[in-house]
C-alpha cells in the first residue's frame, strides 16, 4: 500500500485517539495553529490527548502554561489577534470558571465589537461530564452557560469519528468554538476515516426509529443508543439523534424526525432545570405542535452540585431511566 493511501484509509481508534490525530492534522496543516495548556506539552496532557504533539512540532507549537485559565484564554485573544489560530485546552471541566469572565466579555464579543475587523479563531477544548469516579470539581457540565452566550458556537463530539474530523473543523473555523469532549468515551474505540467531511453544525440519525425520537448528545449518545436496543427487544423503533452541534442547534433534523415518529425525549448529562433539553423542547412543541402525541420529555441531571463519585451513577441519566421517559410519551 503506498504511502498516501494508507495517509486515507480508514482506521479504528480511540476516542481520544482520534483528537490526537485530528489536532496533529491540524498542526500540520496550518503553521499558525498553536495549542496551549496545562501539561499538555511532555506530559501530553491529563487524558494524554496531546501525547507526542510537543516533541514533534517543538514548544512553540505545543505550550506548557501556568496553572491559569484566565491567563491561558487571554493570550489566545492577543495570539488571535496576531492571526494565530489558538487551541486552548482546558485540564478539566470545573476549571473553565476563572475564564469564564474571558470566554464570555471578550472571546464572544471581539468580532461582533469590531465590526467584524477582528476575528477570534480561537477553539477551547473542555473534557467534560462524570461518570470517571472524579473528585469534587472534575465532572461538570456547563455547556449551557456558553451556549446562551452569543458569539461562540458550542460542539461536541461523541465518537472517535466525529472527534477527529470535529475537532479539525473547529480550529479551522473563524468564530469562537467551545469544544466539549466526554471524557469518559475517551477510550470508546471507532472508526475514523481521514478524508471524511461533513458540516460542524448539523445533528446526524445515528440510530432509525419509526415509534419516537431520542435527542442526545456528548456521551449520553453511547447510552442512548443502547436504550434503543433494548427498546427494540420489547417492540417499540427508537430513532436516536445525535445533535453534536449544541450552539447553533439543528432545529430541522430533530423536526423532521419528530414530524415522523410523534413523539420526544431530550436527554443530557446536565441538570434538566434550563438545559438545552428546555430549548429543544420549545423550539420542537412551536414547530411540531400538531404532530406531536404527547409532550417533550426529558431526562437529564438533578439540580443539585455534582455529587460525590459514590453517587453520580443516581445523578447519571442511563438506559433505564430514558426508557422511562419513552414509556411515558406513550402513556401521556
Amino acid at each position: 500500500m503506498s504511502t498516501a493511501t494508507a495517509a486515507t484509509a480508514p482506521t479504528t481508534l480511540p476516542l481520544g485517539k482520534a483528537l490526537n490525530a485530528g489536532l496533529r492534522r491540524a498542526l500540520e496543516n496550518d503553521p499558525k495553529v498553536v495549542l496551549m495548556g496545562e501539561d499538555i506539552g511532555k506530559l501530553g496532557g491529563v487524558f494524554r490527548i496531546t501525547d507526542g504533539l510537543q516533541k514533534d512540532f517543538g514548544p512553540n507549537r505545543v505550550i506548557d502554561t501556568p496553572l491559569a485559565e484566565s491567563g491561558i484564554i487571554g493570550t489566545a485573544v492577543g495570539l488571535a489577534m496576531r492571526g494565530y489560530r489558538p487551541v486552548c485546552e482546558i485540564q478539566f471541566d470545573g476549571f473553565i470558571y476563572p475564564g469564564f469572565d474571558q470566554i464570555v466579555s471578550q472571546v464572544a464579543k471581539l468580532h461582533y465589537r469590531t465590526g467584524g475587523n477582528v476575528k477570534m479563531p480561537i477553539t477551547i477544548r473542555v473534557p467534560y461530564g462524570g461518570g470517571i469516579g472524579a473528585i469534587e470539581h472534575h465532572s461538570e457540565s456547563p455547556e449551557g452557560y456558553f451556549a446562551a452566550t452569543a458569539g461562540l458556537r458550542v460542539v461536541t463530539c461523541s465518537n472517535a469519528s466525529d472527534a477527529h474530523t470535529m475537532i479539525q473543523q473547529a480550529i479551522a473555523s473563524d468564530d469562537p468554538v467551545l469544544f466539549f469532549e466526554p471524557k469518559r468515551r475517551y477510550w470508546e474505540k471507532g472508526q475514523i476515516d481521514p478524508a471524511a467531511t461533513g458540516p460542524l453544525h448539523k445533528a446526524r440519525v445515528v440510530a432509525p426509529g419509526a415509534d419516537v425520537t431520542v435527542v442526545a448528545y456528548g456521551p449520553l449518545v453511547t447510552t442512548a443508543l443502547q436504550a434503543a436496543k433494548v427498546a427494540a427487544d420489547e417492540g417499540r423503533s427508537v430513532e436516536v439523534i445525535d445533535l453534536r452541534s449544541i450552539s447553533p442547534l439543528d432545529v430541522d433534523t430533530v423536526a423532521a424526525s419528530v414530524q415522523r415518529t410523534g413523539r420526544l425525549v431530550v436527554t443530557h448529562e446536565a441538570p434538566v432545570f434550563l438545559g438545552i433539553g428546555a430549548e429543544i423542547a420549545a423550539r420542537i412543541s412551536e414547530r411540531c405542535f400538531y404532530h406531536l402525541e404527547a409532550p417533550v420529555a426529558r431526562v437529564g441531571g438533578f439540580t443539585v452540585p455534582y455529587p460525590p463519585a459514590k453517587l453520580e451513577e443516581h445523578f447519571l441519566p442511563d438506559v433505564d431511566r430514558i426508557l422511562d421517559a419513552v414509556d411515558r410519551t406513550f402513556t401521556a
